[in-house]
């Protein structure tokens, strides 16, 4: 199996390039749809953002994510065998009925990236989201001795067929239990985090996953055969009307990370070993690999520095080593070793507004604070965190939350730096007046200071959810 494109493979591109971490930095084209509504059907507010934050902390939220995840089928004799050796995640416990976060890493143990596994069956497999890692699951698939039979199904974005196997939809919220129940017209049992099950909505059936974007209420992920989609949607809707469900646009979408703590989209650190080079041979240019757009005031000049591992994002708990997987010999040295830990930054008011006040004065302004999303990179920013002048880790994504009338941040501390209460400054703004990304105006660096949080924040002490009352 090879690369089909047009722009040559992976390894082409980089061969080109006189530094892969200028390119990325530079003139990388980014086309990540979280900035680019015109390429999937769905707005980037139905009504407006704050609301449809507000949405999945008062009442109930439904985020459509038909069109912007690829999803990937695997099945075959083998199909368990091949997945338990990417991944490494245990398997002892997966059946129809569980699901898990599954990651991926490189024979160095750095992670490649993750996504939703579904177990259909011992032969029956459906990989949701995460482009890198279903590449690397297909890659090993075609080059490989195992018996599998994988299919694609591109999202909207890059989907020629215009249409997805399979519709998908997201009810979250502390009454989304209650407008579930209504369009299902029957009690909607609770099988536990990570576990599915089975309903029928509007005369469809449909696959129900326990699992929540915002990270506090009982929440779920509903899918089905695609031409069921518009009959489960409308169902849903009327049945929200009652509780004051709204529909979330991509803005809110894209920001419910800020509280749930989840760092989406890992650079995956696959650029430079020579391990890996017929994998970049057999990737496309022009695919994710080949564009993502690295932003921040943390520029190194090694791809490698961009690299994490699975505790490093908070997910050191889902590495088992009950089993053999790309990666365990370098992962085992890694969970002896003192990781960086994943935490939240509450950015200070007055620093904040000291931002968006270079806006009103005279001279160069700080980087453009959007709300609710700030960061620019397309995936990859990272931010230089400091304590007294020292370096001690990197800030993430970033943004606003209605809910907590806050910006925050994610990011990846030392240990030592880590511990809530933490005082720390945040470099934000990219150096020299800002890289050549469309998206980065000329602007300054400026220092906001920030105190260290759990991460998720919807369960901190720190949270003001925990004195929201559930409804209106």
């Amino acid at each position: 199996m090879a690369a089909n494109s047009r722009a040559g493979s992976l390894q082409e591109l980089i061969d080109s390039r006189s530094g892969i971490v200028d390119y990325f930095y530079n003139d990388s084209p980014g086309l990540n749809i979280r900035t680019r509504t015109d390429r999937i059907p769905i707005p980037a507010e139905f009504s407006n953002w704050r609301e449809e934050q507000r949405a999945w902390r008062e009442s109930a939220v439904l985020f459509d994510q038909t069109h912007h995840m690829p999803e990937l089928f695997v099945t075959g004799p083998d199909a368990r065998a091949m997945l338990n050796w990417i991944g490494v995640n245990s398997f002892a416990n997966l059946a129809p009925g569980v699901a898990k976060q599954f990651i991926g890493c490189t024979p160095q143990g750095y992670v490649i990236g993750d996504c939703i596994l579904y177990a259909h069956g011992d032969e029956s497999y459906e990989l949701v989201s995460g482009m890198p890692l279903l590449n690397w699951v297909e890659y090993h698939a075609g080059t490989g001795d195992w018996d599998v039979t994988i299919a694609r199904d591109d999202n909207s974005a890059e989907n020629q067929s215009g249409r997805r196997v399979r519709f998908r939809y997201q009810l979250d919220g502390p009454l989304a239990s209650k407008v579930f129940e209504k369009a299902a017209g029957a009690p909607v049992p609770d099988p536990g985090a990570f576990r599915t099950f089975t309903t029928n909505v509007a005369g469809v059936d449909v696959l129900v996953l326990r699992h929540g974007m915002a990270g506090r209420h009982k929440a779920y992920e509903i899918s089905g055969e695609y031409d069921g989609e518009a009959a489960v949607r409308d169902a849903l809707l009327r049945a929200g009307e009652e509780f004051g469900m709204r529909r979330g646009g991509t803005k809110a979408y894209f920001s419910t990370n800020y509280e749930s703590g989840w760092i989406a989209g890992p650079l995956p650190a696959i650029y430079t070993a020579e391990d890996l080079r017929s994998y970049r041979e057999w990737l496309p240019a022009d695919g994710w690999e080949g564009t993502w757009q690295l932003a921040g005031s943390f520029r190194p000049d090694r791809i490698e520095d961009y690299y994490t591992t699975p505790y490093d994002l908070g997910c050191g708990k889902l590495v088992k080593f009950d089993h053999d997987f790309i990666g365990k010999e370098a992962l085992a040295r890694f969970a002896q070793e003192q990781q960086r830990r994943r935490v939240t930054l509450m950015w200070h008011k007055e620093d904040v507004l000291a931002v968006v006040g270079t806006l009103l004065d005279a001279g160069t302004p700080g980087k453009f604070l959007d709300f609710p999303i700030a960061d620019y990179g397309l995936l990859v920013q990272r931010d230089s965190v400091f304590v007294d002048g020292r370096p001690v880790g990197l800030s993430t994504f970033c943004g606003y939350s209605a809910n907590e009338r806050r910006f925050l941040s994610l990011a990846m501390l030392d240990a030592a730096q880590a511990e809530p209460g933490t005082e720390v400054v945040v470099l934000w703004g990219e150096a020299d007046g800002g890289s050549r990304k469309p998206r980065v105006e000329r602007h300054r660096q400026m220092e906001v200071r920030a105190t260290v949080a759990p991460a998720p924040f919807a369960y901190s002490p720190q949270s003001t959810g925990n004195a929201v009352p559930a409804g209106r």
